[in-house]
């Protein structure tokens, strides 16, 4: 059991944590949570001085896997964390294959097999799990733009291959066009990464390029429509109106038509 400070929740108080937490020993005397940090969190709030704990004697690399599997059974979470999870149990694996090498003389797993391996145990492709990955090389700011869906995850995956400085530069670049590529841009802007053919001004050029799905929208900008609608007027309340306004006069057109 592990003893933790006084809080107050009642629904913990009343029933309990149902399903115990994993730990392992530590070098200090005390224990290690590897699954379980929520129901710990919780127990704290709730003021429980104990938790019911699964003591498992476990190594870096079976500790890793462990905890990583817990965190991917959450209900939801970002592409980011998702990413980083990926990578931590890939390389426990690769670790635990170096020593099955040593031990059974059996050649270690590549990459591609750690992953498809990782696959059958998560319901993902062995591709997919190297392409989420590939997301840990981003700049943290265009990974946020992915977690806050805001940049698909296709077009994430391309500019992950551009370098340190092309990243910052399509930030640069994003922040100008006030856009985020799609994934036709951020195909043609890795090519020419890759060769050494871009710099900020032509990334500036491809995202200021008006997308496909922007053909097929109209938009309004609010400055020029608050000059037609009292100030007091919301976003939706300016929709509903001029909505109402376009079917009055396609009512009346329609009329027209029939004199």
């Amino acid at each position: 059991m592990i003893r933790f400070l006084e809080y107050k929740n009642s629904s913990i108080q009343e029933f309990g944590v149902l399903q115990p937490a994993i730990v392992r020993p530590d070098s200090d005397g005390g224990y290690e949570i590897l699954s379980g940090h929520r129901r710990y969190h919780a127990c704290q709030i709730a003021g429980l001085e104990t938790l019911p704990c699964i003591v498992r004697d476990m190594d870096d690399d079976a500790a890793t896997i462990l905890m990583v599997d817990s965190n991917l059974q959450r209900e939801e979470i970002l592409p980011s964390e998702r990413a980083f999870a990926f990578k931590m149990k890939l390389e426990a694996m690769k670790h635990q294959g170096a020593k099955r090498e040593r031990e059974t003389s059996r050649q270690i797993v590549g990459k591609l097999e750690a992953a498809n391996i990782m696959a059958g145990e998560i319901g993902e492709s062995g591709r997919q799990i190297q392409r989420y990955i590939r997301l840990t090389n981003l700049h943290p700011e265009l990974l946020q733009l992915v977690d806050d869906k805001l940049m698909g995850f296709n077009p994430a995956y391309e500019i992950s291959f551009l370098n340190e400085t092309q990243q910052q530069d399509l930030l640069s670049a994003i922040d100008y066009a006030q856009a985020v590529p799609s994934l036709s841009q951020a195909q043609r802007i890795k090519k020419l990464a890759l060769n050494g053919e871009i710099t900020q001004e032509d990334m500036n050029i491809i995202l200021s390029e008006e997308k496909k799905s922007d053909l097929d929208r109209v938009t309004l900008k609010n400055e020029v429509l608050k000059k037609y609608f009292p100030k007091s007027y919301t976003p939706k309340q300016m929709e509903d109106t001029i909505i109402k306004l376009l079917e009055q006069w396609q009512k009346k057109r329609n009329r027209d038509k029939c004199l």
